[in-house]
């Protein structure tokens, strides 16, 4: 509880936290926006006060030359009463440029002005747009502010989850499971949601465990991301997922975090930091990917149903896949390697085809591996795969 003490009736009387933290947020904004306010002023105050300076320069020193120009007139003027009618006119042809650099000068001045108002007009018009991007800007800020203090602070960034999976859970996901994760393992924790898919037979897609996290602006400690990716690793192999996401807006300076979808399997094993933006989206992502790996999964499951023995069957499909992987990989990087040699000097000439020849080579024993991948190389040292696909055959 805090105490608050009226400034007129000096009354002095009790608020919870909820109604403090309120309070104390319509204070700060006031004071932002004052704050605001008050900048914008003291810069076009500035801005007036630079071009009055300016102008008054202007119009000083043009006063000036002109006083000057009229003094050395009115001299030779002066002289010329006194004169014949020869000096008369010699003074006149002398003065004749004086006063037509006179009449310049007063252009030249009313030029000037003009230029001046135009710029005024200008750097007034540009003053009066960069206010109006400000004041865009702080409404965009003052909008953000309420949102991440009130619409997404702990349940609510669930129920925003939950709101925009269902918004595409009836086009997109018929056979996809997201519900809050209830159940409560033996080592007393338990994530936020759980999103699990299957197909038409029953066989699971993919599976994921989802975690949400942010903090109110008033809260005194701050938590980081890092805080609560051991947690979640733990949740998601206690409840059989095969990947953990945490959707996030803790540490909201953080580039890292801002610029997109952040990989952190590098600690933890199949594991993703997102901004809620991008939920949808990462769902989508490795939903796609796992069905790439759809068609293995039927296989084993039909083999499954009809009672085979496939611990050998998987382990040499696995090794296929991983030996063919690893060929691939090899070849891909030597043929990169051949790009980069070729644009750098003719003298690596030589170097760059010994590493086409060897990606060639690591292609075709790839692609020998494929098209070995037979019935008879999958079933060697397994009697029971053999004895079916036997049967099979003899149907």
């Amino acid at each position: 509880m805090h105490e608050i003490k009226c400034p007129n009736c000096n009354k002095t009387f009790k608020v919870d936290e909820t109604s403090y933290a309120a309070i104390l947020s319509q204070v700060r904004s006031q004071e932002f926006d004052k704050e605001v306010h008050d900048k914008l002023a003291e810069i076009e105050t500035k801005h007036q006060t630079e071009m009055k300076l300016a102008e008054e320069r202007i119009r000083n020193k043009t006063q000036q030359e002109l006083s000057e120009k009229d003094a050395k007139i009115s001299k030779l003027k002066a002289e010329l009463e006194n004169s014949d009618t020869v000096k008369k006119l010699a003074i006149s042809e002398a003065t004749a440029p004086l006063e037509k650099e006179r009449d310049r000068l007063k252009n030249d001045l009313e030029n000037k002005n003009s230029e001046l108002k135009i710029r005024e007009q200008s750097l007034k018009e540009k003053y009066e747009g960069t206010i109006q991007l400000k004041n865009e800007e702080i409404e965009r800020l003052k909008d953000l502010k309420s949102k991440l203090s009130t619409k997404m602070v702990g349940e609510t960034l669930e129920q925003h989850c939950e709101i925009e999976f269902n918004k595409v859970r009836a086009t997109g996901f018929q056979n996809a499971y997201f519900e809050k994760d209830n159940k409560v393992s033996e080592s007393g924790s338990k994530g936020d949601y759980i999103y699990r898919e299957t197909d038409e037979n029953g066989v699971e897609i993919i599976s994921i465990m989802f975690e949400m996290k942010n903090e109110n602006e008033t809260t005194a400690t701050k938590h980081k991301n890092e805080d609560f990716l051991k947690e979640l690793d733990k949740d998601r192999r206690e409840k059989k997922c095969e990947y953990a996401v945490l959707v996030s807006l803790l540490e909201a300076d953080n580039e890292l975090y801002n610029t997109g979808i952040v990989d952190v399997s590098y600690r933890f094993p199949k594991m993703y930091v997102i901004r809620p933006q991008f939920f949808i989206p990462m769902i989508t992502l490795l939903r796609n990917a796992a069905l790439n790996s759809l068609q293995y999964k039927n296989e084993l499951a039909a083999a499954q149903n009809q009672n085979i023995d496939i611990t050998h069957f998987e382990e040499n499909m696995e090794a296929f896949k991983e030996g063919f992987a690893r060929n691939y990989e090899l070849a891909s990087r030597k043929f990169q390697t051949a790009i980069e040699e070729i644009d750098k000097t003719i003298a690596h000439l030589q170097k760059t085809k010994e590493n086409l020849l060897r990606s060639e080579d690591n292609l075709r024993l790839a692609n020998n591996k494929a098209q070995d991948l037979t019935i008879k190389r999958l079933t060697r040292g397994n009697p029971t795969m053999a004895q079916k696909f036997a049967e099979l055959r003899g149907e």
